[in-house]
């Protein structure tokens, strides 16, 4: 029987019974299909960044993905878990934290992180960025979540490449490393959500050189946090 979004069955089947008449509960029907997950995904930015969140809808989103309803509905209960699922995929897959790069220098690195966009990679990105400012504005409470997906990956990536620095006696070790490893993915965030400006090259070399290292020699560990 064909189930809800008619790619197959997902209800319950009769159950068997033993030889004592005794039901005994058995779910069939077909496996969650996790290759499919990015695609919606990417089908959801695509979707938020024509039409802003305010007119994104989980139907535009399944047509786009060619998949039904249901599909959409079995991995994320609204369309804000899946905008923020999908945020977080797009910023999770440009900072893999096993592959972060080594110049020999945290200055370096932190450089290295930058990846230059093309000019219609950098309009997408700030419709999609558009979209998600104007989600937090109509929803409370979901700036913690909104944090989670677009600032944290950075900022473990540069934690990480902080830390590295420190082992190897580039930075002192009583650096304020929790604290300053969120400081330019936190400006990022700002600059793109709030001011809906690009994060280009020159901007972070002025807060590379001009905050974030001499916080690192000069700092010490502390318990604030942005």
């Amino acid at each position: 029987m064909a189930g809800p979004d008619g790619t197959g069955s997902d209800m319950l089947h009769a159950e068997p019974t033993d030889s004592a008449g005794s039901a005994q509960p058995v779910r069939l029907g077909r496996k969650r299909d996790h290759s499919r997950d990015a695609q919606i995904l990417d089908a959801a930015l695509e979707v938020l960044a024509e039409t802003g969140y305010a007119g994104m809808t989980i139907d535009l989103v399944a047509a786009r993905a060619k998949a039904g309803k249901a599909t959409l509905y079995r991995r994320w209960s609204s369309k804000e878990e899946m905008v923020l699922g999908a945020v977080g995929r797009m910023k999770r897959s440009q900072v893999p934290l096993d592959q972060l790069p080594d110049t020999g220098t945290l200055r370096g690195d932190l450089l290295a992180l930058f990846k230059p966009q093309s000019l219609d990679e950098a309009v997408y990105k700030m419709k999609v960025l558009a979209g998600l400012a104007s989600m937090i504005s109509t929803h409370a409470g979901l700036d913690e979540a909104v944090d989670d997906a677009i600032v944290a990956p950075w900022a473990d990536a540069h934690r990480a490449l902080m830390q590295r620095a420190a082992d190897r006696g580039e930075i002192p070790n009583s650096a304020n490393i929790d604290t300053v490893s969120q400081v330019i993915p936190s400006v990022a965030a700002y600059r793109a959500l709030i001011r809906r400006k690009p994060f280009d090259r020159d901007f972070l070399v002025s807060w590379i050189d001009g905050v974030v290292l001499p916080a690192l020699h000069h700092g010490s560990t502390g318990t604030s946090s942005l």
